[in-house]
C-alpha cells in the first residue's frame, strides 16, 4: 500500500498563541499554505491556539479549529508561559476529543512551540505517526527578543519534547545540526521550505505596482522587520537607480517605497514576475537557522536574486542570482545592476513536495517503532 492510501486525515497542530492561522506573518503563511498543500488529497484539519488576533484576517482560509488561548492577571505575568502550556493542553485536548467522536487523524504533524507538548499527548492518546517541525530554536529565539522569565524551565520543556519526538524535521541545516549536536535529537530531516506553484504575469504585476514596463523596480517580499535588512534598502535602490517596492504587511522600509500590504497568492506571483531583482539583504547579526520564504518565492517566477550569505538563502539562490557577504553594501548594488534585464530559471519547489516529506518522515519513525 502506498503512503497517500494511508493518510486519509492529517491534523497539523499550531499551538503558538503568536501564529494565528489567518495571521499576517511568513510563520501564518507557511501554515496557510502546508495545510492548502496537504488538502488536495487528504482530509486536513489545523488545531490552532488561535485562528485570529488583533492584527486582524489575511490569506486564503484553510480548514482550522480555534482552540483558544486562557486568559491570564496581569500582575501573574512572570508565569506566562503556563498560559503557552495551557494553550497547547487545549490544541492536544481537541484533537484527543475529535479523535473519541470518530475523526481519527492518520498522522499528526505539529509545528514545534517553546511551551507545548500536544503532538507528544495526542500520540500518547491515540498512537498515531506523528512529526515535530521545527522552524526556528525556539528558546534561543525567543532569548535575543524577549525576556525569558524562567530559563532553566524552559530549556527542560523544550529538550524533553523535542528528544521525544519520533521523527523532527528541520527546515535549515543549521537547525539539522543544532538538534543532532546541541539538543541530541534522533531521526532529524532536512526539509526545505516550499512556495505556492503558481505563474506569475509580469504585465498585471506591473499593473498592481502601478508602473510601466520600462520601469526598474526591485523588491522586497516579507514582514519588513529590522533584521530582514530593510535599513540598507533605500541605499541598494538609489545605488541601482530603481524603484523599491515593498510587499507585505509591516510599518518598516524607507519611506516613499511602492507599498503593497498583503496580496493573495496569485497577486503575490504576479508582482514578484514584475520585479526587475528581488532582495534578501539580511545583516550579519541575523538568526542563521532561517529557510527564506522570500527567496523560494522569487526563484519560483524566475526573478534573479541579490541576497546574503546568511541562513539557508545561498542553498536557495543557487544558481538564480548573486550572494555577498553581509554589509557589502556596494557589492551588493554592483549585483543588482548586473542582473537588471535578465532573467533566470524558475525553480519551483512546491508545499505539496514539503508536506509529502514530512508526511514520510512521520511514518518511517512509526514503522520503525512498530516493528521493535
Amino acid at each position: 500500500m502506498t503512503r497517500r492510501a494511508k493518510v486519509g486525515r492529517l491534523a497539523y497542530l499550531v499551538p503558538a498563541p503568536g501564529i494565528p492561522v489567518r495571521g499576517p506573518s511568513g510563520a501564518s503563511a507557511h501554515v496557510r499554505a502546508l495545510a492548502s498543500a496537504w488538502s488536495d488529497d487528504i482530509d486536513v484539519q489545523v488545531y490552532a491556539a488561535r485562528r485570529t488576533d488583533k492584527r486582524g484576517t489575511f490569506g486564503e482560509p484553510v480548514p482550522s479549529i480555534a482552540c483558544g488561548t486562557p486568559g491570564w492577571p496581569s500582575w501573574l505575568d512572570r508565569y506566562r508561559d503556563i498560559v503557552e502550556v495551557a494553550a497547547s493542553r487545549r490544541v492536544a485536548n481537541r484533537v484527543i476529543q475529535a479523535a473519541r467522536h470518530g475523526w481519527v487523524p492518520d498522522v499528526v504533524v505539529e509545528r514545534h512551540s517553546l511551551f507545548s507538548d500536544a503532538g507528544w499527548r495526542v500520540n500518547d492518546a491515540i498512537n498515531v505517526p506523528w512529526v515535530l517541525e521545527v522552524n526556528a530554536p525556539p528558546l534561543l529565539e525567543r532569548s535575543r527578543y524577549e525576556m525569558i522569565r524562567r530559563p532553566a524551565f524552559a530549556k527542560r520543556w523544550e529538550y524533553k519534547v523535542l528528544h521525544q519526538a519520533p521523527a523532527v524535521v528541520a527546515v535549515s541545516r543549521w537547525l539539522k545540526d543544532w538538534l543532532e549536536t546541541e539538543v541530541g535529537c534522533r531521526n532529524v530531516h532536512w526539509i526545505p521550505n516550499g512556495v505556492t506553484p503558481l505563474r506569475g504575469n509580469r504585465v498585471r504585476g506591473r499593473s498592481i505596482l502601478g508602473v510601466d514596463e520600462e520601469a526598474r523596480v526591485i523588491g522586497f517580499v516579507g514582514s519588513m522587520k529590522p533584521w530582514h535588512g530593510v535599513d540598507s534598502l533605500r541605499a541598494i535602490a538609489t545605488g541601482a537607480e530603481a524603484h523599491l517596492a515593498l510587499i507585505g504587511q509591516g510599518t518598516g522600509g524607507p519611506d516613499g517605497a511602492i507599498r503593497t500590504g498583503h496580496l493573495n497568492p496569485q497577486d503575490l506571483a504576479d508582482v514578484v514576475a514584475a520585479l526587475d531583482v528581488g532582495l534578501a539583504p539580511y545583516p550579519k547579526d541575523a538568526p542563521p537557522w532561517f529557510c527564506p520564504l522570500k527567496v523560494l518565492d522569487y526563484r519560483a517566477q524566475g526573478t534573479p536574486v541579490v541576497g546574503t550569505d546568511i541562513g539557508e538563502t545561498r542553498t536557495m539562490v543557487g544558481d538564480g542570482g548573486t550572494i555577498v557577504q553581509p554589509g557589502e553594501l556596494d557589492t551588493m548594488i554592483d549585483a543588482v545592476r548586473y542582473w537588471m534585464g535578465r532573467r533566470t530559471k524558475r525553480r519551483v519547489r512546491s508545499w505539496q513536495r514539503v508536506g509529502a516529506q514530512m508526511i514520510d518522515a512521520a511514518f518511517e519513525a512509526y514503522q520503525a517503532t512498530e516493528a521493535m
